[in-house]
């Protein structure tokens, strides 16, 4: 039997569709992971390499992202025109599952780990359900390998993504995470994670974790068990990172280079409104500071269009960048995903513009702020990203250079790459648009 796992392009018009250095999807390869010998098993990345619909699966999976939605369903709709039955899951489907249904044969809610080899059961004894959804969140351990060997091998900056745990325990009213994972935080087995290390190629390492010292005796005891292996390793984690001199001290040791770290405002209050209360935006530049003492790199995160956000807030939150030298950052608008608390709430306020799942890709104005026009929210964001991928930003931001400079240079060089290929797409699109219109 033939298993095809697919993930869908990206929308024109967006950031991430453009960017080279791509990291592959451990979804998939996990599902992959989970598939016993009986079936083929392909893995399909739209975002690396075209979709053959005259090759066709017995069965396909499709792992669906809001922004993805759209194409995911056009996917869907295709395969099963063609007699093939799909089943979709990932954080879209789980949030609008009977939306997802409409266009599958089987929607898998939640983590699919645990349903998955049933979902194969019965599907080869013709027993599809219309939903799955596992019982309970899954314990960590014991995990198969995932199946890298399955990836495009040029599709990707690297392969090396590794999970060592699942969940925040924040409660950020503008994350999908705690929605998804019901505000749990679990770890893996560190002898796991090292075990599977070593399946992996040499070189940098990925920890997709939400936030790597989520539990901070977790995450000591991981560093330790690091530093012996002499990797290079970046990951994600909270600014709490800093208030522990001992888990930061260990993190340089174990190889840390860089840290994915969601400052999202530079306003306290509009931090308190977000439930990130936990960040000191008046201890951000010594937390930067110490980081970069400790030979760590930050990308950093900025939300805008907040309700306390002005339009000043665009130059306000890029002379931060500069002036303590983050060596990259993303920047996104706010996005009421399906699922999440802001949402709710600005459902209830009435301020929701649109349903139009392929512009929930946080670089789209979906929402009408307070404090500026959404015409002013999506300049500013443009004007932001333009001026942070400039060649007189980037060069300011990693000089005086260091170890971590090649790597975030290059990172630069390729959101720089993507940005211009993003803006030029827009406006073609918006181009042909008018012109529609005009006919």
């Amino acid at each position: 039997m033939r298993l095809s796992l697919i993930i869908p392009k990206w929308p024109i018009g967006s950031l991430w569709g453009q960017i080279f250095f791509r990291f592959p999807y451990l979804s998939v390869t996990t599902l992959a992971g989970l598939t016993n010998d009986a079936w083929d098993v392909s893995i399909i990345d739209e975002n690396v390499a075209p979709l053959d619909f005259s090759s066709l699966p017995d069965l396909a999976a499709i792992s669906i992202m809001t922004p993805l939605a759209p194409r995911g369903y056009e996917i869907a709709d295709a395969f099963r025109s063609k007699g093939v039955t799909v089943a979709l899951g990932g954080i879209h489907p789980t949030m609008m599952r009977e939306e997802a249904k409409a266009h599958a044969d089987a929607v898998v809610i939640g983590e699919a780990e645990q349903v998955w080899p049933q979902v194969l059961r019965d599907f080869r004894q013709g027993v599809l359900k219309p939903f799955y959804q596992a019982t309970d969140y899954i314990d960590l351990a014991g995990f198969p390998i995932p199946r890298r060997d399955l990836l495009s091998p040029k599709g990707y900056f690297f392969k090396n993504t590794i999970q060592t745990t699942r969940g925040c325990p924040f409660d950020c009213e503008f994350c999908s995470v705690t929605s998804f994972y019901g505000r749990t935080y679990r770890t893996r087995p560190v002898d796991d994670v090292i075990r599977e290390m070593g399946h992996m190629e040499g070189g940098f390492v990925f920890f997709v974790d939400d936030n790597i010292v989520g539990k901070t005796s977790y995450a000591k005891d991981f560093f330790r068990a690091l530093i012996p292996l002499r990797v290079k390793w970046f990951s994600q984690a909270s600014l709490t990172i800093v208030k522990d001199k001992e888990l930061l001290d260990l993190a340089e040791r174990s190889g840390c280079k860089g840290l994915f770290i969601g400052f999202e405002t530079l306003s306290q209050e509009s931090l308190k409104e977000m439930g990130k209360s936990m960040n000191r935006a008046a201890e951000y530049q010594d937390a930067v500071k110490m980081l970069h003492d400790h030979g760590i790199g930050i990308q950093g995160s900025f939300i805008f269009g907040t309700d306390q956000d002005e339009p000043r807030v665009f130059s306000d939150v890029l002379r931060f960048i500069e002036k303590v030298h983050l060596e990259a950052a993303l920047f996104s608008v706010l996005t009421p995903f399906p699922g999440t608390r802001i949402r709710d709430t600005l459902q209830k306020e009435n301020r929701i513009l649109h349903n139009q799942w392929e512009k929930y890709d946080m670089n789209h104005v979906v929402v009408q702020p307070k404090k500026m026009t959404p015409r002013e929210l999506q300049d500013g964001l443009y004007w932001a990203y333009t001026r942070l991928y400039g060649y007189g930003s980037i060069l300011k931001r990693l000089f005086p250079f260091n170890k971590n400079s090649f790597f975030y240079g290059i990172q630069n060089i390729g959101f720089r790459q993507g940005w211009k290929k993003t803006l030029k797409s827009t406006t073609e699109a918006r181009r042909t648009q008018r012109k529609e219109t005009s006919d």
